[in-house]
C-alpha cells in the first residue's frame, strides 16, 4: 500500500511511519497538520490516508475536515480516522459522506500491529473498518430500532461484526460458526432490510449504514 499519515504528535507519526514500512508498505509523507496533509494526498495520491482527528491549530476537528476535503477531491479514497477518544459525531459525518473505504480507529489498536494493518488493508480496497467500540456507540445512538426488528439475535451479531469491516470468514471465526453459515445469516440480513440485489460489497456498505442509522 502506498501510505500518507496525518498525526501532530511526532513519536507516534514516526512510530506509524516505521511500523508500515517494516511491513513492506511505502509511506509516501508523515505531516503534522491538515493542510499539510491536503497536499500530500493531491501530490502522492495513496491508496489510504491515517488521519487524527484532532490537529493544529485548534486540534478539535481539522483532520475531520480535511479527511472530507480529500474524499471530495478524490472520490473513493481511503481514509482511516485516528482518535484517543470515541467521538461518534466525527464517525458519523465521514460516513454520510459514503462509507466506502472508510475507517475509524480508536489509537489504542495501533498496539495490536495485526489489527491495525488489516484494518488499513481493507479501508485501502475500499471496505470499512470501524473500531468495535465506535459500531457500539454508533449504533446504540443512531439507528432506527424499527428497522431491525426482524432481524434475530444471531443477525445482529453477524450485522455488528459487518459494521466493524469484517469479512464472512472473519465473523464466521468470531462466532465460531460455518463460513455456510455466516453467508445464510448475510443473506437473511439483505432480505429482512429489503436491500435490492446488487454487488455484496455494496450491499454490505448498505447495510451497514442501515444498522449505525448513517
Amino acid at each position: 500500500m502506498r501510505v500518507v499519515i496525518a498525526e501532530d504528535a511526532a513519536v507516534l507519526r514516526e512510530l506509524l511511519a516505521q511500523m508500515l514500512t517494516e511491513r513492506g508498505h511505502e509511506v509516501c509523507a508523515a505531516v503534522g497538520d491538515a493542510d499539510a496533509l491536503r497536499a500530500a494526498v493531491a501530490e502522492h495520491r495513496p491508496d489510504v490516508s491515517v488521519v487524527d482527528i484532532r490537529m493544529p491549530p485548534t486540534h478539535t476537528d481539522e483532520g475531520l475536515h480535511a479527511a472530507i476535503d480529500i474524499r471530495r477531491a478524490q472520490p473513493g479514497a481511503g481514509v482511516l480516522l485516528f482518535s484517543q477518544y470515541i467521538e461518534t459525531k466525527y464517525a458519523t459525518r465521514l460516513l454520510a459522506e459514503g462509507s466506502a473505504g472508510v475507517g475509524y480507529l480508536l489509537k489504542d489498536r495501533v498496539a495490536n500491529v495485526a489489527e491495525f494493518t488489516d484494518a488499513l488493508t481493507r479501508v485501502a480496497a475500499g471496505g470499512t473498518a470501524l473500531d468495535p467500540e465506535v459500531v457500539t456507540q454508533l449504533a446504540g445512538a443512531g439507528r432506527r430500532v424499527e428497522d431491525l426488528a426482524s432481524l434475530t439475535a444471531r443477525e445482529r451479531e453477524v450485522l455488528a461484526l459487518m459494521a466493524e469491516g469484517r469479512s464472512n470468514a472473519a465473523i464466521a471465526q468470531t462466532l465460531v460458526v460455518s463460513a455456510g453459515a455466516v453467508e445464510k445469516h448475510v443473506a437473511a440480513v439483505f432480505g429482512k432490510l429489503g436491500l435490492p440485489a446488487s454487488e455484496d460489497a455494496n450491499r454490505r456498505v448498505l447495510a451497514v449504514l442501515r444498522y449505525l442509522g448513517a
